[in-house]
Order: structure tokens, then sequence, then C-alpha cells
């Protein structure tokens, strides 16, 4: 089967179909970007750049008898996982897995009182990111700007699939919260569930229009090891992406992305180009916690990314940087 091929960063890449024989392009690790978070508590405790061991992606609410006395889901968005912060705990403890970033579930649409109330009690353990709420009203922007200035979120998510019907998300409201995202310093992260060759348009022009905002693309835009037309053209997008140099990825939820089990050996060759393409300090790790623990366990997701980012590191000299470090994005100055 056909495979696509790595191109070299910061080249403009054009779709380009090879034999299964192509070639690996050393990269040599270019220097972190200093991007600063807005806030107003920037002597407050916050995960340490030292932390070996961070997850760029997981998410958390309440238990049971937590949302019926003063967490309530969102109607018929009830979970089927246990998400607790003290479930999350145990597993991250178990793992090694020193702090996170916690991106604000569903479960809550733009309710985001338990994610909050998570990050005050463990200010020095997680960061947040924030659920961008695209009402035509534009109180969408107003709650960004408090969550960003008040409750110091890092970090904001664009769910095309909230926007209104028939909108996309580079309409009047999304263009103005992408731009205040940028304003404020925080990244938008995408979540494309349906494919990443849906919304590319749409990303690209934002991209274009606000080079100052940062992007972060969640799950590596759910590319999957490529097998047919419409995936190498997905996945030829997604490299295509790396010649915006505010775009980053998030090399997460991989049992999502992966046809095959743990450490699934299908990704090495996905990661090796990504690399190749937008260099390792523009990807993260992140598990997809809860929903992780029944695929591979949340121990096994850090495995199975490590083994993999060592298998590529000896093609690349350079892997994965699973630290928060390496996370610099969500590093306040």
């Amino acid at each position: 089967m056909a495979k696509l091929l790595s191109l070299p960063l910061h080249q403009s890449p054009a779709p380009i179909i090879l034999s299964k024989a192509r070639t690996l392009f050393r990269y040599a690790k270019p220097s972190h970007l200093a991007i600063a978070m807005a806030s107003n508590s920037a002597n407050s405790p916050s995960p340490s750049p030292s932390f070996n061991v961070f997850d760029s992606h997981l998410h958390v609410w309440a238990t049971p008898e937590q949302a019926s006395e003063k967490y309530p889901y969102f109607p018929g968005q009830e979970p089927t996982l246990r998400g607790d912060v003290d479930f999350l705990l145990e597993c991250m403890d178990e793992a090694g897995v020193e702090g996170a970033l916690i991106v604000q579930p569903i479960n809550y649409m733009f309710d985001h009182s338990y994610v909050t109330s998570v990050l005050k009690k463990y200010p020095s353990k997680f960061l947040g990111c924030l659920l961008a709420n695209p009402a035509d009203d534009g109180s969408g922007i107003k709650q960004l700007e408090e969550l960003v200035l008040r409750d110091d979120y890092c970090a904001v998510r664009f769910n095309p699939y909230l926007w209104p019907s028939s909108q996309k998300m580079t309409n009047k409201v999304g263009k103005a919260l992408f731009a205040k995202a940028g304003e404020l310093g925080v990244p938008v992260g995408f979540m494309l569930f349906k494919g990443l060759n849906l919304h590319i348009e749409e990303v690209e022009e934002l991209c274009t229009e606000y080079p100052e905002t940062k992007v972060i693309l969640d799950h590596i835009s759910f590319c999957r090891p490529p097998s047919n037309e419409e995936e190498e053209k997905a996945f030829s997008s997604l490299l295509q992406l790396s010649r915006f140099p505010q775009v980053h990825l998030k090399f997460s939820a991989l049992f999502r992305v992966s046809r095959e089990k743990p450490p699934y050996e299908d990704l090495a060759s996905v990661l090796s180009q990504l690399i190749a393409n937008f260099g390792s300090n523009r990807i993260m790790w992140g598990s997809d916690f809860p929903f992780v623990v029944p695929e591979s366990g949340y121990k096994g997701a850090l495995e199975a990314a490590k083994y993999l980012s060592d298998k590529v590191e000896k093609e690349h000299s350079s892997g994965l940087d699973f630290s928060l470090g390496g996370n610099h994005l969500f590093l306040k100055k």
C-alpha cells in the first residue's frame, strides 16, 4: 500500500504518495517558543516545569454523589465511566505522571464549576483548558476572558460540533473567540472528532488570519495510519499544517487512532513523519483519561507512547519530550 512521505520541517508541503520505501529525515530540535499565559495570579503555585512526565490531555468529572449534591452533569451527557479526580490521582501516581492539563469535558458543557474546583484544590498539579461557547450572542467571548484571567485557565478547546447548525468555526463569533485567545496568550485546541478533511479549510483560514494565536490539534486530528485515499488525504493535510509555526499536535488518545492493540506499532511510522515535519518540540503526549483506562490502562498508555518515542528516536535522534518543559505552550513566564 502506498505511504505518505515525510516532508522537511518548514517546507510548504504538497501531497505526495510514494512507495513503501520512504526517506526518514533527521531533525535538529529548535529552541522552545516563549509563550506568555495571561493570568491574574502569577504568584500562585502552578505545575513545575521540572516535572518529568506531563499529561497534556485528560478529563475529570464528579462522582454520581458529587453530581447530585453540587456538580450536576449536563442533561443527556451523564458519564458511563468513573472520572473523578481521586481516581485520576491514583492512576497518575501509579504511572509516575506528575502533572496534567485538564480539558473541560462535554459532560458539563459550558459549566466549568467542577474543573475549576479541581484546579483550585490542586494548583501545583493541574492546569485547565476551557471549552469555548460559540453562542450567537457572543457570551462565550466574555466567559473565555473570565476563565483565563480569573480562574487561570491556560488553553481553550474548539469543538466544531457545538457551533450553531450550518455555522462554521470561521463565523463572526468563532473568529472573535480565536482572536481573543491570541490576545490572552492561550492556545486553541481543535477537537475534530469527525476528521480533519471536514475542517481543514477552517483551521487554515484561522491560522492564516490570526498567526499570533497558537493552535493544538487534539489526538493528531483523528488521523489514522493511511489505508485508503481519504485517509491519505487527511494525513497529508495534517503534515501540510506544519507550515504554520503556531500549530502543535497532541500525540494523544492513541487507542482512538491505532488499528492495533498496545503498544500501537502501526503508529510508529505516523509519529516518525510527524516529528520529521513538526519537530518533536511541537508534539506532546496525552492520555485521554478516563476513556483510556478500559483500553490500555492509564499506565499502559504512557508506556505505549514511550515505546513508540524510543523506537522513532533511533531513526531520528529525536523523540517526544514528556516533561512540562516540553509542553511549553502551558508554561507561565
